[in-house]
């Protein structure tokens, strides 16, 4: 399920921290002592739940970086046609996009590539070896505009103010539910007892994972969106359907969890309901029943 999994395990584990941190300094006994103020309790799991999903967006491009091992090339001074050909085709994408030109990095792995940063004009675009390779320049252009389109869609904000809720809203409920059983259920009635704090990281763990159905759901849903946005740089739907279909028979390249929802192909999932990306033949007939104007 790669990015979405450590982006969900990232947000996991600094809510973690964070409700760690606030427990020792006294914030949760001093909730549970007022009765759970839910008021209090709100802005405690908008903090808790936002912190880490804007950690993570704000560190997204640097991460990306160092992952893949990507290497960014200097638009003045490129390694070879390729290189100039790559930059020169994001350069022009991202003009008609409307957006800051992106760094344009290539790095060493099989088909794949991903566009990732906090902002829409200072982004980056990265292509793996193995996509420049397997591909025309036709089907690499389609793929660089469906990543332009993610970056002009503002795709990454997005899941960064989804993800902020969905973590709001598992802080905020394992409370509750840590609250109900250690007052309802253990008749605790001495402040904050230990069933408060083992159901509060059960539940958040638990929650955690239903979470991760609604930001997958999502993901899935920009794909078309950026596979769209390609066909309208394009003003064509036939390369990024063309791009598609290779793809479809290719091995798509394993990219670092933090940064795999950005890949073109999101490779295989446990379960539909978890998959990043939706499957190649559904991508392709939703291009197919696109208008193009």
């Amino acid at each position: 399920m790669k990015r979405i999994i450590l982006f969900l395990l990232t947000n996991l584990a600094v809510m973690l921290v964070l409700s760690a941190t606030l427990s020792i300094l006294g914030v949760n006994r001093f909730m549970t002592e007022q009765g759970l103020n839910l008021q209090m309790l709100l802005v405690f799991s908008a903090v808790v739940g936002f912190t880490g999903a804007i950690f993570s967006l704000l560190i997204s491009k640097p991460m990306a970086k160092w992952s893949t091992g990507a290497r960014v090339i200097n638009p003045q001074a490129p390694s070879g046609a390729k290189e100039q050909w790559l930059v020169d085709t994001v350069h022009q994408l991202a003009d008609r996009a409307g957006i800051g030109r992106p760094e344009v990095a290539i790095y060493e792995g099989e088909p794949n590539a991903f566009a990732t940063g906090a902002f829409r004009n200072e982004s980056l675009v990265a292509v793996s070896t193995g996509l420049l390779d397997s591909m025309t320049e036709e089907e690499v252009s389609a793929v660089l505009a469906h990543e332009v389109a993610h970056i002009a869609n503002g795709d990454m904000i997005t899941l960064t103010l989804i993800q902020g809720v969905v973590n709001t809203f598992v802080v905020f409920l394992a409370r509750i539910v840590g609250y109900f059983v250690d007052r309802v259920i253990l008749k605790n009635d001495k402040g904050t007892g230990l069933g408060y704090y083992a159901t509060v990281i059960v539940c958040e763990i638990a929650f955690g994972i239903a979470a991760s159905l609604i930001v997958a759901w999502f993901s899935r849903q920009r794909e078309y969106r950026a596979d769209a946005g390609s066909a309208s740089l394009l003003s064509s739907r036939e390369p990024m359907i063309r791009a598609l279909a290779r793809l479809g028979g290719l091995t798509p390249g394993e990219l670092p969890k933090s940064i795999a929802a950005s890949g073109i192909s999101g490779g295989s999932s446990i379960s539909a309901m978890f998959a990043t990306h939706p499957p190649i033949n559904a991508r392709i007939n939703a291009l197919q029943n696109l208008r193009v104007g």
